[in-house]
C-alpha cells in the first residue's frame, strides 16, 4: 500500500557534483511508493554550483524545495533547518539523509516501509561498509560507547544521519537542543534513549560520497587517503565534545529534564 506524504530533508554543502544523481535516484525509487513526496534541501551557503544546480532542478522536480542559508551554519544547524522546514510541510514521516549521497535511494522504501511496520517513533539506518577514513570510524565508536555509558545501553550508529521520524516525535527532540547545535543526531540519540521512544534499526549499505571527492570538501583540503583527521576535524571534535557534555551529558542538562516521550 501507497504510504501517505512522506518528506525527506538533506543539508548539503558543495554537492553540485553528486547531487543530481542523488536527488534523481530518490525520486525514481521513493515516488512509486508514496502518495506525495517532498524533497527539502537547505544549501549551506555552497561555495561551488550547489545554489544554480538546485534552482535548475527544482524547474524539472515538483518535489524538490531548495533553500538556501543565510550565511554558512556548518552541517548541524543546516540539518536542523532541514528537520524544520520539513515540518512545516505536514507530512506523515520524515527522512533525514545527508546530501553527499552516502546511501543507495533503492534502500529507502525497504526502511519507509519497516519504519511503520516497527511502529517505530524512528529508525534509524546502521549504516554497513562504510569507506569514511579510519579516524571518523573510530570517533563515531567512541562516542557510541560514551552514549552507552550515559543511557546504559549501546546504540548501533550513535550518528547516523539517515533517520525516519515520526513528527510528533521529531518535534519533541527539536524542543530539546539549541537551534545550533553542531552534533544534534548525537542528542537525538541520547534523547530518545531517555525518553522511552521506540527506536527501530535497519541495517544499510554505506557507499563512497559522490561526486570528484571521496572525502568531502568540510574539513578543508585533504590528502586522497588521509592518514590523521584534518586541524578543522581536530577542532570540531573538541566543540562537539564540549557541546554534548554541556547540553545532553552534563547532570541537570536540558535534554536529561526532557520527560518520557508520548504521543
Amino acid at each position: 500500500m501507497p504510504r501517505r506524504h512522506v518528506a525527506i530533508v538533506m543539508p548539503a554543502y558543495n554537492e553540485a557534483d553528486g547531487l543530481d544523481s542523488f536527488l534523481t535516484e530518490i525520486v525514481t525509487h521513493v515516488s512509486p511508493v508514496v502518495e506525495q513526496l517532498s524533497i527539502v534541501v537547505v544549501n549551506d551557503r555552497s561555495t561551488d554550483e550547489t545554489a544554480d544546480l538546485l534552482a535548475r532542478l527544482g524547474e524539472m522536480m515538483p518535489e524538490l524545495i531548495g533553500i538556501t542559508s543565510v550565511r554558512n551554519q556548518g552541517h548541524g544547524p543546516t540539518a536542523l533547518a532541514a528537520y524544520r522546514a520539513g515540518l512545516e510541510l505536514n507530512p506523515d514521516v520524515i527522512m533525514h539523509v545527508d546530501g553527499d549521497g552516502q546511501f543507495l535511494a533503492a534502500d529507502f522504501p525497504r526502511l519507509i516501509d519497516a519504519h511503520q511496520q516497527r511502529g517505530a517513533d524512528v529508525l534509524h539506518g546502521v549504516r554497513r561498509g562504510r569507506t569514511d577514513p579510519w579516524y571518523r570510524r573510530a570517533i563515531t565508536a567512541l562516542v557510541g560507547s560514551a552514549v552507552a555509558l550515559a543511557v546504559g545501553s549501546r546504540v548501533p550508529d550513535v550518528n547516523t544521519p539517515l533517520r525516519i521520524y515520526r513528527p510528533e516525535a521529531l518535534r519533541f527532540l527539536l524542543n530539546l537542543i539549541p537551534r545550533d547545535a553542531i552534533v544534534p543526531h548525537v542528542h537525538f540519540s541520547l534523547a530518545e534513549k531517555r525518553s522511552g521512544m521506540k527506536v527501530a534499526y535497519a541495517r544499510v549499505r554505506s557507499i563512497p560520497r559522490r561526486g570528484d571527492s571521496a572525502h568531502g570538501t568540510m574539513w578543508g583540503p585533504q590528502r586522497s587517503t588521509p592518514v590523521l583527521p584534518p586541524k578543522r576535524l581536530r577542532a570540531f571534535i573538541a566543540a562537539a565534545a564540549r557541546e554534548v557534555w554541556t547540553v545532553s551529558l552534563r547532570p541537570g542538562a536540558p535534554a536529561r529534564r526532557g520527560g518520557v516521550f508520548s504521543s
